[in-house]
């Protein structure tokens, strides 16, 4: 495992540099293939926008969590997926092309439901300050999502979690972060059997 410090990640997306976001994940790269690894995974669904710029840098393969989501919801038999994610993911394409891949339709959070999601994830879920009124105006978003015709919704950052689950979204739940750590796993476990 290897990370930049959050604080790079963030002074390059609020530049909109996503060169920089490319390069730092190349790093992390670089380092986790010298030490061995097999496969590389990134939890962070945001910078997922910056992987196409280095695929093909790398030395080693990437798993991509939108790919990993988009299986599983066709896998449990949903249609139209919901977005909820910062608003660099919300507004960008990690998960639109990867979703119509295979046959998925999908819904982005309409413009001031994404500037309320993106200040909540950066102003109180990074800080780890889950309020309950935020958990209602995710679930509020969730339910407009689910009466326009969404039938699961994705939870498209690492910290959405803290505030929404199966138990209380209006909609069947794809956590990402989850999904992804256990594609990892069945990839590393029949990896190392090969």
């Amino acid at each position: 495992m290897h990370t930049h410090s959050l604080a790079d990640y963030m002074g390059c997306l609020e530049r909109g540099d996503w060169q920089g976001v490319g390069e730092l994940m190349l790093s992390s790269a670089n380092k986790l293939a010298s030490i061995g690894a097999d496969f590389l995974i990134c939890p962070d669904n945001t910078i997922h926008a910056a992987l196409p710029l280095v695929q093909a840098q790398s030395s080693l393969p990437w798993m991509h969590i939108a790919e990993v989501v988009a299986a599983e919801a066709v896998q449990r038999g949903f249609r139209c997926i919901g977005i909820t994610g910062t608003r660099w993911l919300v507004e960008g394409e990690v998960y639109p092309g990867k979703l119509a891949a295979r046959g998925l339709a999908y819904l982005r959070p309409r413009q001031e439901e994404r500037d309320e999601i993106n200040r909540i994830i950066v102003e109180e879920l990074v800080y780890g300050v889950p309020r309950p009124e935020a958990a209602a105006y995710f679930a509020q978003v969730i339910g407009r999502m689910k009466r326009e015709g969404c039938d699961a919704v994705v939870l498209g950052c690492t910290e959405i979690p803290l505030l929404i689950n199966d138990s209380n979204s209006p909609l069947p739940t794809l956590d990402s972060t989850r999904a992804l750590a256990r594609a990892a796993l069945r990839r590393a476990v029949q990896g190392s059997s090969a």
